[in-house]
């Protein structure tokens, strides 16, 4: 299957929806974007209104990844700085990708496409945080992100269930 990009796509009202599905799919499916499985429609509802919202502020830029018919299947968020010692570089956030289409290399060229849309937006650096226990740390890598820094069980998950919290640099020169 082939996929499209669309960088900073206007969020309409169907636009969010599609955005929530996918967030609240990839949760239950155990992916590392915030929640745990156990997440609610409501409690993602409520964070896609804040994620947009942080769009619309032009405190983060998206891109979306379509299939074919249009529908929304992947996103990554691009979180600028407005501290002027670290505009140079921004963080990844919301790195999600349908889970029905993993494990096809979607989500590397997801991942392409984010790194050269911050070389195009004159971007120095990206930085992201992975959980640990995921293999996101090899997946990363693939793309040349190096690991940084590590706090032991700086994510707890549930009340048995603490993870390592992987933070990820990628300088763009």
């Amino acid at each position: 299957m082939a996929l499209t990009f669309q960088r900073d796509p206007q969020l309409t009202p169907g636009l969010r929806d599609e955005f929530a599905r996918l967030w609240y799919d990839v949760s239950r499916a155990g992916g590392s974007v915030g929640f745990v499985p156990s997440v609610t429609e409501d409690e993602v509802r409520a964070a896609t209104e804040a994620q947009v919202a942080r769009v619309a502020a032009g405190e983060h830029r998206m891109l979306g990844a379509y299939e074919a018919g249009g529908r929304l299947v992947g996103t990554t968020f691009l979180r600028l700085h407005t501290d002027f010692k670290m505009r140079h570089w921004a963080m990844v956030v919301l790195v999600m990708l349908d889970p029905a289409l993993q494990g096809g290399g979607h989500g590397l060229r997801l991942m392409r496409e984010t790194v050269e849309m911050a070389r195009e937006a004159g971007l120095e650096a990206l930085r992201l945080e992975v959980r640990g226990g995921m293999g996101l740390e090899e997946f990363y890598g693939r793309l040349g992100f190096k690991e940084v820094g590590r706090v032991p069980g700086g994510l707890r998950l549930s009340a048995d269930d603490y993870r390592d919290d992987v933070q990820m640099w990628l300088p763009l020169g």
